[in-house]
């Protein structure tokens, strides 16, 4: 029991440090009273692209850059890469595999796969933009209720639901904005659930004892797709 009591004390104080009040709806909810949404994005291989499509980017991204009249993050996480689903995936092929030539080439390709991970540190990166709103940013407000939301922004949301629709909802125009302006870029991108919202930050408050995976295929994400 005392064990119990001392672990409990120790998250209790851990969660001070934490910004994170909530998560709902696909946004971050932080303590201070801001709301925060995370799209997912792809990348590109920059060298591999002609001289025309080069500048065809950069202009791109110059155009995004340019229609923003709000703060943006752009951060890059690093994870080693979790090959265990893909052995897993050999395993079944090599079981099901009938010609024995092709079954011990398997098996060795697999080994060959396995030995390489577990002596390289073979790692995947993640781009993702975070989209920020702040209650004192919301234009509609009154006087009285913006002075309220720049005194005491996390009370403003605590106490009024109809408010944090609203602030919701304009999160979500400026994660439209971003995905229109973004589409000129040639990247494709997606805004995080809640689960995966979850996912994210309790690794990224977790490095050392979760089992890496990607928390989504993007590959297969639309480019006009829209929260």
């Amino acid at each position: 029991m005392e064990t119990l009591t001392k672990n409990a004390k120790g998250a209790s104080s851990t969660l001070k440090y934490v910004d994170i009040k909530a998560i709902e709806d696909g946004v971050v909810i932080l303590k201070n009273g801001t709301l925060r949404a995370v799209m997912l994005v792809s990348s590109i291989n920059f060298d591999l692209k002609s001289t025309a499509e080069q500048d065809a980017i950069i202009g791109g991204y110059q155009n995004f850059l340019n229609s923003l009249d709000f703060p943006i993050q752009i951060m890059v996480s690093s994870r080693k890469l979790n090959i265990a689903p893909y052995l897993n995936l050999l395993g079944t092929v090599e079981k099901a595999q009938k010609n024995e030539l092709l079954r011990i080439q398997t098996t060795e390709y697999r080994n060959f796969i396995k030995n390489l991970t577990e002596v390289t540190n073979i790692m995947s990166k993640f781009f993702y933009i975070v989209v920020p709103f702040s209650p004192v940013e919301n234009g509609d407000a009154g006087v009285l209720n913006r002075i309220s939301s720049i005194l005491n922004p996390r009370g403003v949301i605590a106490e009024n639901s109809e408010l944090l629709e609203t602030y919701k909802n304009q999160l979500w125009q400026r994660v439209d904005h971003v995905a229109s302006a973004l589409g000129g870029t040639g990247l494709n991108f997606t805004a995080l659930t809640t689960d995966e919202l979850i996912e994210l930050y309790y690794n990224a408050y977790n490095p050392s004892v979760y089992a890496q995976s990607a928390i989504k295929d993007i590959s297969s994400t639309e480019l006009t797709q829209s929260p």
